[in-house]
């Protein structure tokens, strides 16, 4: 069912991306068979999650095969004299090896064991068409959604203090090593998601089953709801609204030689050395390319994910869930990519889906509705009041603010209560009647 509504999904996505006329997620993936892919990286995490149905010396066979393939198609672009400009030198080798694994499941495979593989080769290839599906979310919205809400935004994330604008200048002022720091976490969360999947599917080859709940249910279930909310609530982030986009990377970033420019539709040149005026907010006209995806931010709801799913594995995991949660945070207000009052909504967004998957495996009892339902509930209140009382939000952040912050943490109070008391209890230890000592 998953499968056949992923598939739908995508041919409809693909068929809104030629409408503007640009390759959709399916052309996109087909050409990263040959040509150079956008993420190595990400291609062989994905054929990590397929590889833990497999024994550790089929494991091995597989990575040898990917590593032999990517050097001999490495040498064959060398030899044309066709390297990769505009993307990364290996990765195909690890797509080739998923599509072989799925050639096996239904050539040399049958039964139980042919199910069990498939369904590896659909969890890798979920999180690469995922990725790809990202891609074509982000340019729908800017091409439907010509107006943009930032002034809103900006105007309700007074209560918050308008954190993007003082971590903006942190960020500028730790220089290259705090920004590259920042931009591999943000740039890797995927990669990290699938460390933390891993150890969570360590045993899926032992058990010959996949267990009932795991990270990339929910990774994928942001990445496939989130863009939805994009274009209910078009925001582009600070960097773009209320500045040129790129200003804080100067002398930083090689990208920012090459960041397009939006200071054209920008209110004013104002991140992050300004934060924005109190008035009145209005919807404001931007440019086609800017993705308006910012409400909520997806990135630190997965980060949240990757924080949740971390904590029951070795203290290294729990630092790394931890470490990366900070960063990301760190990393989407100090680049200007979004507001704080996206960052609470991506925070209760991802409880909710968390919350729901979970109730979804229990079957729906009270408990999980409840909690399910008040996630909903103030998610929804969240967008309303930035919507229709930011005016009032900035007027008086004392009041407001709080009441955000408050209104999180209710979500995430219920979420650790209520998950913790579905945890199984562990049973009683039997105690045996004292035998009377001889005479």
């Amino acid at each position: 069912m998953v499968g056949v509504a992923s598939l739908g999904f995508m041919i409809a996505l693909e068929i809104a991306a030629r409408h503007y006329g640009l390759p959709g997620p399916m052309t996109n993936q087909v050409r990263e068979v040959v040509f150079a892919p956008k993420s190595g990286g990400l291609l062989y995490a994905s054929m990590a999650l397929t590889l833990v149905v497999l024994p550790w010396r089929q494991r091995f066979v597989a990575v040898g095969a990917a590593v032999g393939i990517d050097a001999v198609i490495f040498l064959v672009r060398w030899a044309a004299d066709a390297r990769a400009t505009d993307g990364h030198p290996f990765g195909n080798g690890a797509l080739w090896v998923i599509l072989g694994c799925a050639v096996i499941a239904f050539t040399r495979r049958t039964g139980q064991d042919r199910v069990l593989l498939l369904k590896g080769v659909g969890l890798g290839l979920l999180l690469v068409v995922g990725r790809k599906t990202g891609d074509t979310w982000l340019l729908i919205t800017s091409k439907t959604r010509p107006m943009v809400l930032d002034q809103y935004m900006a105007t309700a994330d007074h209560a918050l203090g308008n954190l993007s604008w003082p971590l903006g200048r942190l960020v500028t002022a730790t220089g290259r090593l705090g920004f590259n720091l920042l931009d591999f976490v943000y740039g890797q969360l995927a990669v990290a998601a699938v460390v933390v999947a891993l150890y969570q599917l360590r045993n899926v080859a032992a058990e010959r089953r996949f267990p009932v709940h795991h990270l990339v249910r929910t990774f994928l279930l942001v990445g496939l709801l989130g863009p939805a909310v994009y274009m209910l609530f078009p925001v582009v982030g600070p960097v773009f609204a209320f500045g040129t986009g790129a200003q804080h990377w100067q002398g930083i970033s090689a990208w920012a030689d090459s960041a397009p420019s939006s200071v054209q539709w920008a209110v004013g040149d104002l991140w992050p050395r300004t934060p924005p005026p109190i008035g009145a907010p209005q919807a404001m006209g931007f440019d086609e390319i800017t993705p308006r995806n910012c409400m909520p931010s997806l990135h630190t709801a997965w980060a949240v994910t990757i924080f949740i799913h971390s904590r029951k594995g070795p203290r290294f995991l729990r630092f790394a869930g931890t470490f990366w949660l900070i960063a990301t945070l760190a990393a989407t207000l100090g680049f200007g990519y979004h507001y704080g009052a996206d960052l609470v909504a991506g925070v209760v967004f991802v409880l909710t889906i968390e919350a729901a998957l979970r109730a979804y495996d229990r079957g729906w009892d009270r408990s999980g509705i409840r909690l399910a339902a008040h996630g909903a509930t103030v998610f929804a209140a969240l967008l309303v009041s930035y919507r229709f009382l930011s005016p009032e939000m900035a007027r008086y952040p004392w009041i407001y603010g709080p009441l955000i912050l408050l209104a999180m943490a209710s979500v995430v109070h219920g979420y650790v209560r209520t998950t913790t008391a579905w945890e199984p209890k562990p049973a009683p230890t039997p105690q045996l009647d004292p035998q009377p000592e001889p005479a």
